[in-house]
């Protein structure tokens, strides 16, 4: 099977209304009013958000200095009062942020951890070096700021304690079967630019056995080709299990090209002998982020009917938070 390759995740406790969400920012500076806007969103779902004057520190193109961004991110994990942590936004600048982190105080204190795109480096980094699940999905200035910014159904099935669950895409959903088939593996992936730029690091990417999950923003069809090649060429993409593709918003090389993406990425993996499906809103994408567990069980079927993923237990361990203790 392929969950064996994988040693078992630790799972967060789950969140709930009325529990406090701790708002970090590893990477890029941000902005006051969208980390309002986002803030406010956060409090109309029940949540207390939390964040420290200093998130909005600048130092070049970054959230402060390296210091500041990797003492905020320790903090957060090591308080009680915060039950999950919420990246503001992604940008540059998390890889910074990996040879100074104490990973000692971070793997005493399981919590929901919540980003992507720049993020991914520290999504994949939680997941293998203290075996978190960990999650891809809506961040602060970027989605809750934003009308429609974030899919409410998977987020809550994500961080509440749901288990077993599904996301389904019928044909005109947006998302395309690629290549048919079924397999099992653990989720696991982000932004390709990040699970390529890994590659030769002690942080490298570990993929055997898992469901990839390969998305990016911008990028034209030729730089997508050569970072899957990258990874095929590494052999991370030797032993997945399938692939799915985000929505790969504005990764275009014109608008007269005559090729679609579909055709470049299906070059590179159509010889895998894997399911492959394509456009699933997780990430940078138009509408309604979709959270994703990574570090969970999932099982991918790909046919003509469609792309169903489905989540084969919890993210989170089922525990009581913090303000339903307080009213006991």
């Amino acid at each position: 099977m392929a969950a064996d390759l994988h040693p078992e995740r630790r799972k967060p406790p789950a969140l709930q209304p009325g529990d406090t969400v701790g708002i970090v920012a590893p990477a890029s500076n941000i902005k006051a009013d969208l980390l309002a806007a986002g803030c406010d969103a956060l409090r109309g779902l029940g949540y207390r958000p939390f964040y420290f004057d200093s998130i909005l520190e600048r130092e070049l193109y970054f959230a402060g200095s390296v210091e500041r961004r990797a003492r905020e991110l320790e903090e957060m994990f090591v308080r009680d009062d915060i039950r999950a942590i919420l990246c503001a936004r992604g940008g540059y600048g998390a890889n910074y942020l990996l040879p100074v982190l104490d990973l000692n105080k971070i793997a005493a204190h399981p919590k929901i951890f919540v980003g992507y795109s720049d993020i991914t480096t520290l999504l994949t980094y939680f997941s293998d070096a203290v075996e978190f699940v960990t999650f891809h999905g809506p961040m602060v200035t970027k989605d809750f700021a934003l009308p429609e910014g974030f899919d409410l159904t998977s987020w809550q099935a994500a961080v509440s304690g749901t288990g077993p669950w599904d996301l389904n895409f019928a044909l005109g959903s947006g998302v395309k079967p690629l290549v048919e088939g079924s397999a099992q593996g653990i989720l696991y992936g982000g932004c390709l630019s990040m699970l390529a730029a890994s590659l030769g690091t002690p942080y490298e990417v570990r993929t055997a056995g898992t469901v990839l999950f390969i998305e990016d923003v911008a990028a034209k069809p030729y730089q997508i080709d050569r970072m899957l090649m990258q990874l095929k060429l590494a052999g991370k993409l030797a032993d997945v299990r399938g692939i799915v593709f985000g929505e790969m918003l504005d990764c275009a090389q014109n608008q007269i090209q005559d090729y679609t993406l579909e055709e470049v990425v299906l070059r590179v993996v159509v010889d895998l002998g894997v399911p492959v499906a394509y456009g699933v809103r997780s990430g940078h994408v138009s509408r309604q982020n979709i959270t994703l567990p990574f570090g969970v069980k999932a099982a991918l079927t790909v046919n003509r009917e469609g792309v169903s993923l489905r989540i084969l237990e919890s993210a989170t361990a089922e525990m009581p938070s913090v303000a339903q203790q307080a009213s006991r």
